[in-house]
């Protein structure tokens, strides 16, 4: 694949962005996928800024690729992450979990590219509207974690019709069939999650990574409709005892409070039957721990075999 115009925009060598997960996506992770010819991306998720900066400062001795930096709107230091975007001079961010344009002002005083994840063609025509916004993620119901009501080979043409940004087109992707699908759709690249769940220099529990190993098609599930910001995991106890509290009518503050800790439990402790073990539909695809660098060599050689195979 030559390079397109994320590839330029970025200047990454392919356009395979790794998911910006809250708790996963430390610089261990976003360095290897950076060093491997993609865009690596530290989740700052609800984290202080002291945690960020630090792990902003490792990827910088860890890389010398472009990297990003996922801010979570709603996190309870989003003011302090913004302020950590600029002082460590941060090129890339991605927003999620809100609306960003609070922040534009002062990320386009800096230079800084930003691309929202967008779960709706409305917010992707908003979003494009803000100077700075450089492309979107659209991402599909299919993804793991929190998801929109929309799947992805519906939303990428709608999306990639109504505006003029490249699309990053994620969620239900883990292999080179996916990703040159996303873009027969017209996606400018791809961004992946769950697949990446399984990389070496991915830390996340033993317990979660065998988790997904023995996924299959059926194993996901959505927990959270209630409350309007569904989340999909893969099925245990606790997806299983989440769904039995909003079947009995609990209210958002109990659902949050049994919500709250669940995912550091899964990711950090392995405790995978009581933890939310977040992970997109397309875990029954991803069956075996590989480096950064053979996950995005086999995109890039599956993605070459299945376009070659459409003109055979």
């Amino acid at each position: 694949m030559k390079k397109n115009n994320i590839c330029d925009l970025l200047g990454i060598e392919y356009p395979i962005f790794q998911g910006g997960m809250a708790w996963i996506a430390d610089a261990n992770l976003a360095s290897a996928v950076s060093n491997a010819g993609g865009l690596g991306i530290i989740a700052a998720g609800n984290a202080p800024k002291e945690w960020v900066v630090e792990e902003i400062r490792k990827t910088k001795n860890m890389t010398d690729k472009p990297f990003a930096l996922n801010i979570m709107l709603l996190s309870p230091f989003i003011e302090d992450i913004i302020d950590a975007v600029i002082e460590e001079d941060i090129k890339i961010v991605v927003t999620g979990a809100g609306n960003p344009g609070k922040y534009f002002k002062k990320l386009n005083e800096y230079g800084v590219k930003i691309i929202p994840v967008v779960p709706s063609v409305a917010q992707a025509i908003r979003m494009q509207r803000n100077e700075g916004v450089v492309a979107v993620i659209a991402e599909g119901a299919e993804a793991g974690g929190h998801i929109g009501v929309t799947n992805t080979m519906s939303l990428i043409p709608q999306i990639v019709d109504s505006i003029d940004l490249p699309v990053i087109a994620a969620g239900g992707i883990a292999d080179g069939r996916g990703m040159s699908a996303a873009f027969c759709l017209g996606a400018s690249g791809v961004q992946l999650g769950t697949r990446f769940l399984l990389a070496k220099e991915c830390k996340v529990s033993d317990g979660y990574k065998e988790k997904v190993i023995k996924a299959k098609d059926t194993s996901s599930t959505v927990t959270g409709q209630s409350t309007g910001h569904p989340v999909r995991v893969l099925k245990n106890k606790f997806a299983k005892n989440f769904k039995k509290l909003e079947e009995a009518n609990a209210s958002i503050e109990e659902l949050e409070k049994f919500g709250s800790g669940s995912l550091r439990s899964a990711v950090v402790d392995g405790d995978v039957e009581n933890g939310s073990v977040m992970a997109g539909q397309v875990a029954g695809l991803v069956n075996k721990e590989e480096s950064c660098k053979e996950i995005i060599d086999d995109l890039m050689q599956g993605y070459e075999r299945t376009v070659r195979s459409i003109y055979e």
